[in-house]
């Protein structure tokens, strides 16, 4: 069974490759999503998968590209929608 993973990511995490970051690692993981920057400087996340592959996604999202310093990852979890064919980066 699916679910849906909304992350607020919090800390440096714009302007150091975060959201390439975070694509990366959902794609090797095979989870389905988007990551993009919002006004106020965090990053949000939403992932579909099976729970335990997205929480082995939301501690990579704790450490984070080498230039990044994560304070905080905040998730939602709700029930999966299918509304993602891939993961992608939303400019």
């Amino acid at each position: 069974m699916h679910e849906r993973l909304e992350a607020i990511v919090s800390g440096r995490v714009q302007l150091v490759m975060y959201r390439d970051f975070a694509q990366r690692k959902a794609r090797r993981l095979k989870l389905v999503g988007s990551v993009e920057n919002l006004s106020n400087g965090t990053v949000c996340v939403i992932a579909e998968g099976p729970r335990d592959v997205l929480e082995a996604y939301v501690t990579r999202l704790e450490g984070g590209p080498l230039l990044a310093r994560v304070e905080r990852v905040t998730p939602l979890w709700l029930p999966a929608t299918g509304g993602f064919r891939d993961f992608s980066i939303i400019y």
